[in-house]
């Protein structure tokens, strides 16, 4: 199935579980500028090294270096769809994914919101752990892996992202208010624009997801 979608929403609205629900589900590729950027860091390159200290700090690596980065994933793996978790986080960078796509005629499908409360989010982040090799995400408050945070997946360790720290995630917050929320009403406008309640649990919320993915066809 071959769909084009973004994920988007807060630090917390669950963006990464949806994404990896989808590619299971639906054969979907999905990555995100996070994803990307950890796998530079793990591997040593030059690129990881110098935005680590920035993502780290809660602060968002500029818009011309996360495009680059999509456009190379695009160029590799988009040919059979994508799913985008979190990306793109500006205006200007939706203005170069929609550049990107209009020159391969690929229009975007679906821009999905996942809308949560303050409350959700602080809960969230508060127990989340997340996979240090397949980027899977889960919760401290699950029995499955309160005793063994071993993924179930790829077998990888299950810690705490740097990025969930208190602070950090205050400033990632109110750089998700300047720079992400306006994305709503960009997407809107285009008539692209989902706005589903992520509040709930997962099962729901992918329920949702589903039925819009497949109302796409």
């Amino acid at each position: 199935m071959k769909r084009r979608l973004v994920l988007l929403g807060a630090p917390g609205s669950g963006k990464g579980t949806q994404a990896e629900m989808i590619t299971r589900q639906f054969g979907i590729p999905v990555t995100s500028p996070g994803a990307i950027l950890r796998r530079e860091h793990d591997l040593g390159t030059p690129l990881g090294l110098e935005t680590a200290d920035t993502t780290q700090h809660g602060g968002l690596v500029s818009d011309k270096i996360i495009v680059e980065l999509i456009e190379d994933w695009l160029r590799l793996h988009g040919g059979h769809g994508f799913v985008f978790d979190g990306f793109p986080r500006t205006i200007p960078q939706a203005e170069s994914l929609q550049s990107i796509l209009q020159r391969h005629r690929t229009p975007l499908d679906l821009a999905i919101w996942l809308d949560v409360s303050a409350q959700t989010v602080g809960d969230r982040i508060a127990s989340r752990l997340q996979c240090q090799g397949c980027g899977f995400t889960t919760s401290l408050s699950s029995a499955t892996f309160a005793e063994r945070p071993i993924c179930p997946y790829c077998d990888g360790p299950l810690i705490r992202r740097n990025d969930d720290d208190a602070e950090v995630l205050k400033k990632r917050l109110e750089e998700f208010e300047a720079k992400t929320q306006p994305l709503t009403a960009w997407y809107e406008k285009s008539g692209a624009l989902r706005k589903i309640d992520g509040n709930r649990d997962r099962d729901a919320v992918f329920s949702d997801i589903s039925g819009l993915i497949e109302q796409a066809a």
